[in-house]
């Protein structure tokens, strides 16, 4: 491989949101790695050419097309890893719903349910298809992308924070679910990041002054080996 560091090799890492963003430039970190990487994502086109990156990092990806909120096809995606590969090594749970930024009186029902199916509910579905094969692993490690608004709230931004700081809930509730297994759960928080979320929360800020996506791509990699040991925390990125 390409300058790469093989302390992924023969193993299988998932990544949601694969197709742009946060998401494809660590599944482009995780190649050079060693990772066979399992590229989830809506856009055929956006996994396409993050597959092409992760060829030319010395990768190998699987892609599936992927709507989050269909949760009987992230049920078959458990089957079907388990029926190629028998295990999972790694979950980065990175796709995100930003919703609309209105007071909490005006925000549409299906605005404030897709914001929760997204960053919360497709991930417990995730956590519930695929625990079983992360257990089948002898080290696998999970990662949910958390946000700043989990914690700092606000106003307007009431269904992002919401579903965010339930995400982190969910996660750290895992977390210590899974501490006497070979299960490591973590969440990871960008803060202010070049990503077309942040473009569209913030379109007067001038996206050349916040670090680009493969700033963090590194730091949630590791996360990710089988050496990490960390379980249960919130590991923010500092500039």
């Amino acid at each position: 491989m390409n300058g790469s560091n093989p302390t992924l090799k023969d193993r299988v890492v998932l990544v949601t949101g694969a197709s742009r963003g946060i998401g494809r430039a660590t599944a482009i970190e995780l190649a050079k790695h060693g990772a066979h990487l399992v590229l989830a994502a809506r856009t055929v086109g956006g996994l396409e050419e993050a597959d092409d990156e992760v060829r030319k990092s010395g990768g190998t990806a699987t892609l599936v097309p992927l709507d989050l909120l269909d949760f009987p096809a992230i049920d078959r995606l458990g089957a079907t890893i388990f029926e190629r590969w028998g295990k999972l090594d790694g979950l980065l749970g990175n796709a995100g719903e930003l919703g609309v930024l209105t007071p909490l009186p005006h925000l549409d029902p299906k605005v404030w349910q897709k914001s929760m199916d997204v960053n919360v509910t497709a991930n417990w579905r995730l956590i519930r298809s695929l625990d079983p094969l992360l257990r089948k692993s002898d080290a696998a490690r999970v990662v949910f992308i958390s946000s700043g608004a989990a914690r700092n709230f606000r106003p307007y931004w009431g269904s992002y924070s919401i579903a965010k700081a339930a995400l982190e809930a969910l996660a750290l509730t895992y977390a210590a679910e899974c501490a006497d297994t070979n299960i490591r759960v973590n969440l990871f928080n960008p803060g202010p990041i070049r990503t077309k979320m942040r473009a569209k929360a913030f379109p007067g800020e001038d996206p050349m002054s916040l670090p680009p996506t493969d700033a963090v791509a590194p730091l949630i990699a590791e996360l990710l080996l089988p050496a990490c040991t960390r379980n249960g925390e919130l590991v923010s990125f500092r500039r």
